[in-house]
């Protein structure tokens, strides 16, 4: 069986992680650029200064894209590239880069979806504050109005903002990423406020200033549960501890989910953080809910749940010698047909997956070609179960494979390789992996060659 007609396949890559270019042609300091110069914060030393030049090399990389037939490539905005400042003065030079970005992927029939936020804050707006700034939902919307300006006569999808789990609680609480700050939870959850409220006038800004009919979205981190079995007590169990808050962290769905999506934030949430709440103002649930035409989630594994013996939610340790990734992430295929089941049985809008994969340890073999059996099994078992997800009922509308390309990855620097797509970083050669061949038949036949073995091309 196949997946629904008109579904979407493509893949996904972000400026930082790919551009490079970092002080070329007038774009500013992004928070990472900043963090990547303290010392110990990046594995090796590293920095996204040059990555995949992808700046340079966007046309080949396209032409790459549609070798392997994307129908849709998600990119993201450099928000310093665009406004150095981070607000007033715009960048011609840079805004253009998206203008040739976006034209090279139409014209290779690749439609783009667009990313408005991706990490790369400002570095002259986090001096300001940054996302505790009361003014930080402006800024941002000032930003995403040049953008929507300049580019949405072309563009008709777009993604607000992406994991805010990810780049407040590792970026704001715990350090690891940029721009390195360990606040007070409380701050957390205030910066954590002004994020929703930017996603809501970025939506806003988009439906007053776009040129065409636009589908909007938002990305956050999926955190999902999967039954330990299929009874009725248990499925329950995984939906309960899905939908919970029950650690003072930013990793949970709901908090970041409910405003956006109901309007309000959860009441566990607002009882178990107590003081830490951010004080709300009237009006800014109705900013932050604002009409979406698609759920983006991004889901990579999940843990499993079972009902216990007071019928509460009971993690279930994962087995020795459980399956991992390079990156030692568990493999949990079925944590994509449940993530987006139980997704659209609460928010009931359509799934669009806009990140999976894997990272594998990739290198480039003595026939010179990229193998990746293990990419190709996982990318296989996951797509599995989405289409499961889809014959149960769920309205699943596309999937990004990230990533189209190896890139700069974020702490871990070039440790970890995403990509379909081979980079050799010193000399910036390109190779298409065997995953690259195998997600090409997938897109061919609609995911109609899945569960089929493959033998890649080694001729």
């Amino acid at each position: 069986m196949s997946f629904p007609k008109n579904f979407v396949w493509g893949a996904g890559g972000v400026s930082y992680q790919m551009e490079g270019a970092a002080s070329e042609d007038g774009r500013g300091l992004s928070v990472w650029d900043v963090f990547c110069r303290t010392p110990g914060k990046i594995w090796s030393g590293h920095s996204g200064a040059v990555a995949c030049d992808h700046y340079h090399r966007y046309r080949d990389d396209v032409a790459a894209m549609k070798a392997i037939g994307l129908h849709a490539y998600r990119l993201s905005v450099s928000w310093p590239r665009v406004i150095p400042e981070g607000v007033g003065r715009v960048n011609p030079k840079g805004l253009g880069f998206y203008e040739r970005l976006v034209d090279a992927l139409l014209a290779a029939g690749i439609t783009p979806y667009v990313t408005l936020f991706h990490w790369d804050y400002p570095y002259e707006l986090y001096r300001r504050g940054g996302w505790l700034h009361s003014e930080s939902p402006q800024w941002f919307a000032d930003y995403v109005r040049v953008v929507v300006e300049k580019l949405a006569d072309r563009v008709a999808h777009w993604i607000t903002i992406n994991e805010p789990q990810c780049f407040l609680g590792h970026g704001h609480h715990d350090g690891k990423h940029a721009p390195g700050d360990t606040l007070p939870f409380a701050e957390v959850l205030k910066a954590g406020h002004h994020v929703l409220l930017a996603h809501g006038k970025g939506v806003q800004v988009i439906r007053g200033h776009s040129k065409t009919k636009s589908q909007v979205g938002f990305a956050p981190v999926g955190m999902v549960r999967m039954p330990l079995t299929n009874a009725p007590e248990d499925v329950a169990a995984a939906r309960q501890a899905m939908f919970s808050i029950t650690q003072k962290s930013c990793w949970n769905n709901t908090w970041w989910m409910d405003p956006i999506f109901l309007g309000r934030y959860p009441d566990d949430g607002v009882e178990f953080f107590g003081n830490d709440v951010p004080h709300v103002h009237d009006g800014d649930m109705e900013t932050i809910c604002q009409p979406l035409d698609f759920f983006g989630v991004n889901i990579y594994g999940g843990a499993r749940t079972r009902a216990g013996k007071d019928g509460q939610p009971e993690e279930v340790p994962r087995a020795v010698g459980h399956a991992q990734t390079a990156l030692r992430w568990a493999v949990e295929p079925d944590s994509l047909s449940w993530g987006p089941k139980f997704y659209w049985e609460r928010y009931k809008l359509p799934i669009v997956i806009t990140e999976n994969g894997m990272s594998n340890v990739d290198w480039v073999s003595l026939d010179g070609k990229v193998h990746d059996p293990q990419r190709i099994d996982f990318l296989g078992r996951y797509l599995l179960e989405l289409r499961k997800a889809c014959d149960e009922g769920v309205d699943v509308r596309g999937y990004f494979l990230w990533a189209f390309m190896d890139n700069f990855e974020w702490a871990d620097g070039y440790k970890e390789r995403f990509g379909i797509l081979y980079v050799d970083y010193p000399t910036q050669r390109r190779v298409l992996k065997d995953s690259a061949s195998w997600y090409k038949d997938v897109i061919v036949t609609n995911g109609a060659c899945l569960g089929k073995a493959h033998a890649p091309d080694t001729t």
